[in-house]
């Protein structure tokens, strides 16, 4: 009775804070819209500045809280900065991508691990959902696969948020990186994003997007 009585006041606790929030705004200005998606674009050159301890904290701390299912969180990022880890991420690119990750502050590598569902007692307590996954490596793995590029996605638009430009890349062989970084680990890598300050003299112009008839339907 106790511990329901509690989770019943953290429900309420929860659901006051999103209805202050909603109070207080309910839906981003046309120029915050630009500044992550609409006018926002992938870069390929940047310049020198380098990226902060602080905001890749901060990065991460604003990632973290986007949805996953059953709050699996099963993305771990990577931040190679030093030259020695981007020596061993150039193992792994298509040439024409070698220039882009060697001259970015920091690329990331964005993986998931096959494990998550051990951590699901921290990350889910009031249930122990660990059996939907105990002994089912192929649901595991789809579960992390998905989730993890969802948690992906957050962190291009949270970095784009803090004012920071990225390029996210997936010519490379996601074998290398995972012998060179996640060797003897239940870790496999995703994809990978260069992060930084652009330097806007590499940008060509927009490609085409879909219209909405082209590809949604209303049913």
């Amino acid at each position: 009775m106790q511990q329901d009585a509690s989770l019943e006041k953290l429900r309420a606790i929860a659901q006051a804070d999103v209805r202050d929030m909603r109070s207080e705004r309910t839906e981003l200005d046309q120029e915050d819209i630009d500044l992550i998606l609409t006018r926002a674009r992938s870069h390929y050159a940047w310049t020198d500045k380098p990226v902060s301890d602080e905001v890749l904290h901060r990065l991460f701390d604003i990632t973290r809280m986007g949805p996953t299912s059953m709050n699996t969180c099963p993305a771990r990022f990577v931040f190679v900065r030093s030259k020695e880890g981007k020596e061993k991420l150039a193992k792994s690119l298509k040439p024409a991508n070698v220039p882009k990750v060697l001259g970015a502050p920091v690329t990331v590598i964005i993986a998931y691990d096959l494990d998550f569902w051990t951590e699901l007692p921290r990350l889910f307590p009031h249930e122990d959902r660990r059996p939907h996954f105990e002994g089912k490596p192929e649901h595991a793995e789809k579960t992390a696969f998905r989730n993890g590029t969802l948690q992906g996605a957050y962190f291009m638009i949270a970095a784009r948020a803090l004012g920071l430009d990225i390029g996210a890349i997936s010519g490379f062989d996601n074998a290398v990186v995972d012998e060179e970084f996640f060797g003897g680990t239940t870790l496999k890598s995703n994809f990978l994003c260069n992060l930084g300050y652009a330097d806007e003299k590499a940008i060509f112009q927009r490609l085409p997007r879909f219209e909405f008839d082209d590809v949604c339907k209303i049913v």
